[in-house]
């Protein structure tokens, strides 16, 4: 079945199958409609976790038997890390984030984060690698990550956390300056750099590409939010 990235919470996980990573989305909590990913190593197995952001009785049995190696949280807010210490728990995997949110994940989880990212590091799944770009605004520690599939007919893959969404930038709470940071971070770290066929998985809601959302971004700088 073709992949869309259109979950819903209690509904059935989408998954796509690409040549070297197979990437699985799923909605879950009612109130706040989170999306965890789950990557796979094609030739290795080996997986790894975008925010264990609640419902542990949903993520570790897609986690499975499989094991798992990390788990990457994009940021500090509540919403994305609610299930952690239960995965980590479970599974015993390493905790990585961005460094200046990695204090204040470990105050509100009490876990350990074992790898502070910064701009340019990257994380293994398995043979695959995805790159770390710091995209700071909505908090200072936000972090996307970038799977660039060179097999053929590939494109890249950014999981975006809460910085980048269909329609916008995410919320910086009437903050202008953090706005103004957040706008100029997506624009020159990611639009600037990235094609329009790289595929957005964001932290909430559908997911959509970069050239869908090019033509907007004049906009949302002048409105503001």
């Amino acid at each position: 079945m073709t992949y869309t990235g259109d979950v819903e919470v209690g509904g059935a996980p989408d998954v796509r199958e690409l040549d070297a990573l197979t990437i699985t989305k799923v909605a879950v909590d009612e109130q706040m409609s989170n999306n965890a990913y789950l990557l796979r190593c094609v030739s290795t197995g080996e997986q790894v976790l975008i925010d264990a952001a609640a419902e542990p009785e949903t993520l570790l049995p897609l986690i499975g038997d499989g094991g798992l190696a990390t788990v990457v949280t994009t940021h500090q807010h509540w919403d994305h890390h609610r299930s952690l210490a239960d995965v980590v728990r479970a599974t015993g995997a390493a905790v990585a984030a961005g460094l200046p949110d990695a204090a204040a994940i470990t105050s509100q989880t009490g876990v350990a984060v074992s790898h502070e990212l910064r701009d340019g590091d990257t994380v293994r799944v398995g043979d695959c690698t995805l790159q770390v770009i710091a995209i700071a605004g909505h908090t200072p520690g936000s972090i996307a990550l970038l799977y660039d599939d060179q097999s053929a007919g590939g494109h890249p893959h950014l999981f975006t956390g809460d910085s980048l969404f269909p329609g916008g930038v995410g919320a910086t709470f009437g903050d202008d300056a953090a706005f103004a940071q957040l706008i100029d971070e997506v624009e020159t770290k990611v639009f600037a750099r990235l094609s329009d066929d790289t595929w957005v998985y964001p932290g909430h809601g559908g997911d959509t590409q970069l050239g869908v959302e090019r033509a907007h971004v004049g906009e949302w700088r002048a409105r503001g939010w």
